[in-house]
């Protein structure tokens, strides 16, 4: 299994940013890039209503490489190649990340605005007693999602939730529970240990 989402399709037509959506995720952005290194912990739900799903996530960004662990997937990036480690069928996938291809985690579509998506600010809302900035994004092209919806917490330039919204009208939901930055990390962090993993199928492609 590979936790992505890959986008494809046609300009349709220009992108519009409005003002104030911009300056808040550049200032978000700008403020995780310049941390040594992030880790979230968050809750990922699908589905709505008495069929939605909740699994616990981890995910560890020195803005170059990553590291993503959930429903018994773990998804590294070591600048150069992405592996996707299935504990549970012994496999492990080795692949070359595509231009098209956008990861499913918390800091995903923090680039991918500028070009991809038309940005409008909604306004406030309060989640869990703290105010924050509401932000929707509608994609321009045809990358199978009907739009993101970004909640920030802007005085501390953090996102705490992202809401995405696909074609086929399921809901998947990311709640960052705990942030944290500049860790001291293992030097194996992001990268990956073939020898660890001398009983699984491991397929290059």
């Amino acid at each position: 299994m590979t936790i992505t989402i890959v986008g494809a399709g046609l300009l349709v037509k220009a992108q519009t940013i409005d003002s104030k959506s911009k300056t808040i995720l550049d200032d978000i952005t700008n403020n995780y890039k310049s941390k040594k290194n992030s880790y979230f912990k968050f809750a990922y739900t699908t589905g709505s209503g008495k069929s939605s799903q909740t699994q616990t996530g981890i995910f560890y960004s020195d803005n170059n490489r990553y590291k993503l662990k959930i429903m018994g997937i773990e998804q590294i990036f070591d600048g150069s190649k992405v592996y996707n480690i299935n504990d549970e069928d012994k496999e492990v996938t080795i692949s070359k990340p595509t231009d098209n291809q956008v990861h499913f985690s918390p800091l995903s579509y923090l680039d991918s605005y500028k070009k991809d998506y038309n940005v409008t600010y909604n306004g406030k809302k309060n989640i869990s007693g703290i105010p924050v900035d509401v932000i929707k994004m509608i994609p321009v092209t045809n990358n199978g999602l009907k739009s993101v919806t970004l909640y920030v917490n802007t005085p501390q330039k953090k996102l705490i939730k992202l809401e995405q919204v696909s074609t086929n009208n399921q809901t998947d939901v990311i709640s960052i529970s705990d942030y944290r930055e500049n860790q001291t990390l293992s030097a194996s962090t992001f990268g990956f240990d073939r020898s660890r993993y001398k009983n699984y199928l491991i397929t290059e492609l």
